[in-house]
């Protein structure tokens, strides 16, 4: 039997789950249970629902915390706050490798090859390195191989703030978006988002369920942390804000609680669930989506943002009345409304300085003004994104 058909038979052969394929971040508080090292009973009850759910067709990706723990606690270091950007990426070379170790321990009695994929915000900042990035996990799940995925600290730094994620949160959103996952679920320490912060208010509540993500979830999030981690609640917000704008649903739940991944995949209610504010995106859109390439900001009036949010229309020089940010033609910039609500995003036909003459004219004025015309459109309605 070759390996394409093992693949479809362990496919055929799957129950029924509301969920196919699922990316998994585990948190460092989760990982080390709150010490200063792996916790390997923790991470073997971990590795051991994602075997099983492997074991029934189903397709997951981890990404994972963990390494500049491992490293840290190699080398003999304190646990506490890493005194700089050098530590932090010696820490996690050195963790990197013994992280992976631990995993291939894990899954190997399970019979499951496991992967590994260092990435940087930089590596999927341009349309090549997100397609190269995209396939390789893709072919991956094709193989059966279950890829652990974390950021590349050794030389993503933190002053180049454009060229790291910072979080495995947002990291993990990112891959939901590479590899059209169905489901995300963020573990850590805390068992979802809360009216306040549990840890200091014991009559806070679990918010069970969010349909979409406005001011007051973030203000929440804010007085909610998760220790140990690296952005605590509020980072989780930012993360499941990326997912479900690509149609993923998001879960954030306490990965300590017995059997959470298989229960969390099989439609129980745990956790806080954050539903998708949109259906599955085509690959180019969630690119587009994901802001990582974004440069500027074009802010329209109430006729422009009906026209784009409700008509299906193209964005036309008339309806600008901003512009943010300095781009050139063929950029993707972010498109909002005078209150400062994200409409979408799209790729624009003309530069910042180029709209900035042109903002609130008529599009048989653009040749005029500008002494060229790249067409009436600013931003064509087939590359744009409307949320």
């Amino acid at each position: 039997m070759t390996w394409m058909n093992e693949v479809r038979t362990r496919e055929s052969n799957s129950p029924s789950f509301p969920y196919h394929r699922i990316v998994v971040k585990l948190g460092t508080g989760l990982l080390t249970g709150g010490s200063n090292h792996l916790d390997e009973k923790m991470m073997a009850s971990l590795v051991a629902q994602i075997a099983h759910l492997h074991g029934q067709g189903l397709e997951l990706v981890v990404v994972s915390s963990g390494a500049i723990a491992a490293g840290r606690y190699k080398l003999g270091v304190p646990k506490g706050p890493v005194r700089g950007i050098p530590y932090k990426q010696v820490f996690s070379s050195v963790g990197q490798s013994r992280l992976m170790h631990t995993y291939e321990q894990l899954f190997s009695p399970h019979d499951i090859t496991v992967a590994q994929a260092l990435l940087t915000k930089a590596d999927l900042s341009d349309r090549a390195g997100y397609l190269n990035a995209r396939n390789t996990l893709l072919a991956l799940l094709e193989f059966g191989v279950v890829c652990i995925v974390n950021e590349n600290d050794v030389v993503a730094v933190d002053e180049l703030h454009e060229a790291k994620f910072g979080d495995n949160d947002n990291l993990s959103a990112m891959v939901a978006n590479l590899v059209d996952a169905d489901l995300l679920l963020l573990l850590t320490d805390i068992a979802g988002l809360y009216t306040a912060d549990p840890h200091l208010h014991p009559e806070a509540t679990l918010i069970p369920l969010v349909e979409r993500i406005d001011a007051g979830i973030e203000q929440l999030a804010t007085g909610t942390v998760s220790r140990g981690s690296v952005g605590g609640m509020v980072t989780k917000i930012e993360a499941a804000r990326l997912a479900t704008a690509s149609g993923v649903t998001v879960i954030i739940a306490d990965g300590r609680e017995p059997d959470i991944i298989e229960r969390l995949v099989a439609g129980e209610a745990l956790g806080t669930r954050f539903l998708p504010i949109t259906s599955k995106l085509e690959s180019r859109q969630r690119w587009m989506l994901s802001g990582l390439c974004t440069k500027g900001e074009l802010v329209v009036d109430p006729g422009a943002a009906l026209a784009l949010s409700k008509q299906n229309r193209s964005l036309l020089a008339a309806g600008i009345r901003q512009v943010e940010g300095e781009f050139g033609r063929g950029d993707i910039v972010n498109i909002h409304n005078l209150a400062g609500v994200r409409l979408g995003c799209g790729i624009t036909n003309y530069s910042s300085s180029e709209i900035a003459v042109i903002k609130g004219a008529r599009s048989d004025q653009i040749a005029a003004l500008l002494g060229h015309d790249y067409g009436a459109e600013v931003v064509h309605r087939n590359n744009l994104v409307v949320l």
